[in-house]
């Protein structure tokens, strides 16, 4: 009788799930023209009173509202649609990566759980086809522009293979912007503590495993290479999936923190012909940027409301290791791992905007949730920045969406659809606003 209950409960939950869903954009039918608005391009650059086109999806004219096609009045045909933003910005598409939106509806209830696999090397887990495109969590984020995610598996040593994927859609096969673009790996540290609810020492201390937790993911891949180039007789799932890895369609993204792991990590990876790398974290990345910036490896940070990593650390480090990255001339965005995860994701340009306050140049921290996020998962040529012939995902803000405050997006698009803003959290304002303030 008491699981017949809780089966009920969980069915009316998702059910309930279903029917707050906001129904997807249908696909763009007419032309559209945004005039007058700051355009902040994704790639540092920014036009004010610019004009921005778009049509079939695709962004057709990126440019000054004055131009000679603008004046020539060619820029849109008649039966398109003209918005009117002056004063207002454009932005493209905000991007969150090393994200697990749609895995996870309330951490509390596991049935809505779908994040994690038993096992550790796990490189066939497609986190692709467990992704709840009907997330009350994932609608939320569209209202703060964040309209674009990587959908990352957690746990393991190798935990899964993510895939890029746009936030308004039916089911995952119509999210899908990349599928299976990489697989993410767990790097082990070199030092260790103990369990301090068990009365052990938990002071860091250099764990002896690390050689041969180094050791077994080497082999591990040595081993998947040769099943590669071997005859195949038997079909071995996990090694198949690690094949874009060896032929550079795939990136290996490594979870890894330390100077001394970093540079095991990429060294490894590197000797095993993986040279396609994103580290993720990266904390004391700094200590070995010229590693970084010579093999051209992308770091993907934390973000900043966090203590430093190490006692020795400056109080402010982790808000200030991103302009240090970028002085370094490493490509850097935006993680979004850590503690309430899937809801903080939300967050992603408040924390760019934290970003910004601790000498990131505003347009750099716009950079690292737009153009660099899309570079880090290699969809740079679909999406990420506003230019001809990408993605027409974007949306208008009433000001400077890396502030709280004057983030208020009144138009979003996804692929050219103009997507709807509201979510359950908006729907809940609206109700108790009439009620507290009479409105």
């Amino acid at each position: 009788m008491k699981k017949h209950i809780i089966y009920s409960l969980v069915a009316f939950f998702f059910a309930g799930t279903i029917i707050a869903q906001q129904t997807p954009a249908p696909k763009q039918t007419q032309a559209y023209s945004i005039e007058g608005a700051t355009a902040h391009l994704g790639n540092g650059e920014v036009i004010e009173n610019s004009l921005i086109m778009f049509n079939d999806g695709k962004i057709t004219f990126v440019g000054s509202a004055n131009s000679k096609i603008a004046r020539q009045g060619t820029v849109i045909n008649a039966k398109g649609t003209v918005i009117n933003a002056k004063g207002k910005h454009v932005y493209p598409g905000f991007i969150a990566v090393n994200a697990s939106l749609g895995l996870s509806e309330v951490d509390a209830v596991r049935a809505t759980r779908d994040f994690d696999e038993t096992g550790s090397m796990l490189p066939h887990i497609r986190s692709l086809i467990a992704y709840n495109a009907e997330s009350k969590v994932v609608e939320s984020m569209r209202p703060n522009g964040v309209l674009v995610a990587e959908i990352t598996p957690r746990g393991g040593t190798i935990s899964g293979t993510a895939s890029v994927m746009q936030l308004d859609a039916w089911n995952w096969e119509d999210a899908a912007i990349k599928a299976d673009h990489g697989i993410h790996i767990n790097w082990p540290g070199s030092f260790t503590s103990g369990r301090w609810w068990l009365g052990e020492d938990p002071s860091l201390k250099p764990d002896k495993n690390y050689p041969k937790n180094v050791q077994s993911i080497k082999d591990y891949f040595t081993n998947a290479k040769r099943y590669l180039a071997g005859n195949k007789k038997e079909v071995n799932l996990a090694y198949e999936a690690t094949k874009g890895l060896f032929n550079g369609s795939q990136k290996l993204y490594l979870h890894v923190s330390g100077s001394r792991e970093i540079t095991d990590a990429v060294n490894t990876a590197k000797s095993l012909g993986i040279n396609n790398l994103v580290i993720v974290h990266g904390n004391d990345a700094e200590k070995v940027a010229d590693l970084l910036v010579k093999n051209n490896i992308p770091v993907v940070v934390d973000r900043a409301h966090r203590i430093p990593n190490n006692e020795d650390d400056d109080y402010d480090l982790p808000f200030r290791n991103a302009k240090i990255l970028m002085d370094a001339g490493i490509t850097v965005a935006i993680g979004m791992e850590g503690q309430m995860e899937r809801m903080n994701t939300r967050n992603l340009p408040f924390y760019a905007g934290t970003y910004a306050a601790y000498g990131v140049d505003k347009e750099k921290a716009v950079q690292m949730i737009t153009g660099n996020a899309a570079k880090a998962l290699g969809v740079e040529d679909i999406t990420g920045t506003l230019e001809t012939g990408k993605d027409a995902t974007l949306f208008i803000s009433e000001g400077d969406a890396l502030d709280m405050r004057t983030n208020i997006v009144i138009q979003a698009f996804i692929q050219g659809r103009k997507i709807s803003l509201e979510s359950h959290q908006t729907t809940l304002w609206k109700r108790y606003d009439k009620k507290i303030n009479g409105k």
